[in-house]
C-alpha cells in the first residue's frame, strides 16, 4: 500500500485541477529521508478495525495535514504514535531508523517527537511556569530551583513567541486560548531541545486551533512556519479546511480507518477534499428562512457589563439566529456565559418574554427557569458529565418529566434512544459513556439534550468547534430548523463561514461594545472578516465619539 490516492478517488470537474494520483514531496525534500514513515498500521478494538493497513510518510520541513471525519481513525493514529495504544501491526521508521511501538515512556524527546493533544496535557492546578518546565526540572537532578532565573527565561521565551502569559498564573485561571498557546510553546521547545542543530523532529498538533480565535491561529501558523524553516516537520490534524489549505504542504485523508489518498494541498480544491473526507459531494448549503425582523422580540439585553463587556445592548427576535463575533478580548465570547449566569456580571437587564431579570443576580438555575439553554465551547468540561452514559446526559434536563424516576427508567431509555436516532448520534447506544463519542457526536448529543426542552432562547459558543464537515452540516440544519420553529438563537463564534451560513444578523464587537451590525446580504464570510479586522479602529472611533 502507498500514500497515493486511489483511482477511485475524487476527480476534477470542469476547469478544476484534479486530485493527483500521487503527492510529490515539498521542494528540496524529494530525496530526503522521511522524518517519520508508517507502513501497514492496523489497530483493532473489540473486533472493529479503527485503523486498517494505514501508510503515512512525513518529510523533513513539511507541514503534513491529516484529515477525516470524526471516527475516521485520526485520533487513534496519534495515540498509537504517542504510545497510548499498542498497534496490532506496524512498521515504523523515524529518521530512517526502525522503531518498535509502543514507545517507552520518556523516549519521545530522544526521538524528536512532541505532541499537543486535544486536551492539551496541562496540569491545571500548577502554574504556567511549572507546566512549561516540569519535565526538564524533574530530569535536572537539582535539589533547588532558581525561580527568578526560570521566570526571566519564561518571559524571554514568551516574548520570542509573541505570547503574553504570566509565568506565575495558575493554568486553571488563564483562558483556553492561553492554555493552547502554552501547550504549543512547550511542545515546540521540546522539539528544539531534543533535536539540537539538526532539528529533524516531528511536532504533532491534534486540533491545535480548537480554542484559538483568528489572531491566535495566525500566531500558531507563524510558529509552525518557523519550525519547518528549521527542517523539523509538523503533522497537523484539523477539521478546518481553510486552515489546512493555508498551512499544509500535503494532506492525507482517512476514511473508515483507511487511507483514502495523499494529495498536494495546493493542487486539490476544497470540494475535492470534502469529497475525499465524506465520500460524496457536499451539497450547497441553503438555509434561507423567512425574515425574522418583523417577528415578536424574544429577548432584550440592556446595559450588559461584565468581564470584557461594556454597556452591551441588543435584541433578538423569535425565529432569528443572531451571531456575535470579534477579536480576542472584544468580549463576544463572554456574552453567552454572562447571560446564562455562568460568569459574574456587573450590571445589565434581560427581558425574556414578559419577565425581566437583573443580570447581576442571574444564576444558571434562574436562567433555566427563564427558558434559556447554553451549549458551551468546552462541551466535555462544561456541558456534560463525561463519565455518565450518553442517555443519562441527554435526559438530565427533563428528569422532572419522568418522576418517580425508578418507575420511568424504561420510558427514559426509549426517549434517549429516539433522540440518538433523530439526531444521528453515532454509535446510537445510550449506554456508552459520553466522553467516548467523537466531537461531532458529542455536540449532536448536547443539541438533543437541550432542544428537547424547546427553550425560547438558545445560547451557543463555538457550536462546531472540533466538528467534522459532515456533522457540521447536520448541526447547521438542526439550528436552522429550530429557528424556523420560532426559537431565538444567539451564537458567539470566531468561525465566519459558520456565521454566514446560519445567521440572520451578526454583531461585531470591539473593546466590549457593538461596533458594527451586519444583516441580509452583508452577512458573508468576507464581509464579517473585514469588519472584525476593522473592529479595533471602529471601537476607538466609537469611544472618541
Amino acid at each position: 500500500m502507498t500514500d497515493q490516492a486511489p483511482t477511485s478517488g475524487p476527480r476534477s470537474t470542469g476547469t478544476e485541477p484534479g486530485v493527483p494520483s500521487g503527492a510529490p514531496a515539498p521542494a528540496g525534500a524529494a530525496t530526503a529521508v522521511p522524518v517519520i514513515e508508517l507502513r501497514g498500521l492496523t489497530k483493532t478494538f473489540g473486533g472493529a478495525k479503527a485503523l486498517d493497513d494505514v501508510d503515512l510518510t512525513v518529510l523533513p520541513g513539511e507541514v503534513h495535514g491529516l484529515l477525516g471525519e470524526n471516527g475516521s481513525g485520526k485520533s487513534t493514529l496519534i495515540k498509537v504514535l504517542a504510545g497510548y495504544h499498542t498497534p496490532d501491526a506496524v512498521d515504523l521508521k523515524i529518521n530512517g531508523e526502525p522503531v518498535k511501538l509502543p514507545l517507552p515512556a520518556g523516549s519521545f524527546g530522544d526521538l524528536g517527537l512532541s505532541f499537543v493533544h486535544q486536551d492539551l496535557g496541562l496540569l491545571r492546578d500548577l502554574t504556567v511556569i511549572e507546566n512549561l518546565r516540569m519535565v526538564d526540572l524533574a530530569q535536572s537532578g537539582s535539589w533547588r530551583i532558581d525561580w527568578r532565573a526560570e521566570r526571566r527565561r519564561a518571559y524571554q521565551l514568551f516574548d520570542d513567541y509573541g505570547v503574553s502569559l504570566d509565568p506565575h498564573a495558575l493554568v486553571n485561571d488563564i483562558s483556553e486560548t492561553d492554555r493552547a498557546l502554552l501547550a504549543i510553546v512547550r511542545a515546540t521547545e521540546g522539539i528544539k531541545a531534543a533535536t539540537g542543530e539538526d532539528r529533524r523532529g516531528l511536532l504533532v498538533l491534534d486540533e491545535p486551533t480548537v480554542f484559538l480565535p483568528r489572531e491566535g491561529t495566525e500566531r500558531l501558523f507563524a510558529i509552525v512556519r518557523d519550525i519547518v524553516a528549521n527542517h523539523a516537520s509538523v503533522l497537523f490534524v484539523s477539521h478546518d479546511l481553510d486552515e489546512v489549505r493555508q498551512i499544509t504542504d500535503r494532506v492525507t485523508v482517512l476514511r473508515d480507518g483507511r487511507v483514502h489518498g495523499t494529495v498536494v494541498t495546493a493542487e486539490a480544491t476544497e470540494g475535492q477534499l470534502v469529497e475525499m473526507i465524506i465520500g460524496r459531494r457536499l451539497a450547497q448549503l441553503e438555509l434561507a428562512r423567512p425574515d425574522a425582523s418583523g417577528r415578536r422580540i424574544a429577548a432584550t439585553v440592556d446595559g450588559l457589563r461584565g468581564p470584557g463587556v461594556r454597556e452591551l445592548s441588543f435584541e433578538v427576535h423569535e425565529g432569528e439566529v443572531l451571531g456575535l463575533t470579534g477579536l480576542i478580548g472584544s468580549g463576544f465570547d463572554q456574552v453567552p456565559y454572562l447571560l446564562f449566569g455562568a460568569r459574574p456580571c456587573a450590571a445589565g437587564e434581560m427581558r425574556v418574554g414578559d419577565a425581566t431579570f437583573a443580570l447581576r443576580s442571574m444564576t444558571p438555575k434562574r436562567a433555566l427557569r427563564a427558558g434559556l439553554a447554553l451549549i458551551p465551547a468546552d462541551r466535555q468540561r462544561d456541558g456534560s458529565v463525561g463519565s455518565l452514559p450518553i442517555g443519562d446526559n441527554m435526559m438530565l434536563q427533563v428528569l422532572g418529566d419522568y418522576q418517580p424516576a425508578q418507575l420511568q427508567l424504561r420510558r427514559m431509555r426509549r426517549k434517549s434512544q429516539e433522540l440518538l436516532n433523530e439526531y444521528d448520534v453515532r454509535p446510537p447506544d445510550p449506554g456508552l459513556a459520553y466522553q467516548s463519542l467523537s466531537g461531532g457526536n458529542q455536540q449532536k448529543a448536547l443539541l438533543a439534550k437541550w432542544l428537547q426542552t424547546e427553550p425560547p432562547l438558545l445560547l451557543l459558543h463555538e457550536p462546531t468547534q472540533g466538528v467534522d464537515v459532515g456533522a457540521r452540516e447536520q448541526i447547521f440544519r438542526t439550528l436552522s430548523a429550530s429557528a424556523e420553529r420560532g426559537m431565538a438563537i444567539v451564537c458567539a463564534s470566531s468561525d465566519y463561514e459558520q456565521l454566514s451560513a446560519v445567521c440572520d444578523r451578526v454583531l461585531v464587537l470591539g473593546a466590549g461594545r457593538i461596533v458594527r451590525e451586519l444583516s441580509g446580504g452583508e452577512v458573508t464570510k468576507e464581509r464579517i472578516a473585514e469588519q472584525v479586522y476593522n473592529s479595533v479602529t471602529l471601537a476607538e472611533a466609537e469611544r472618541v465619539r
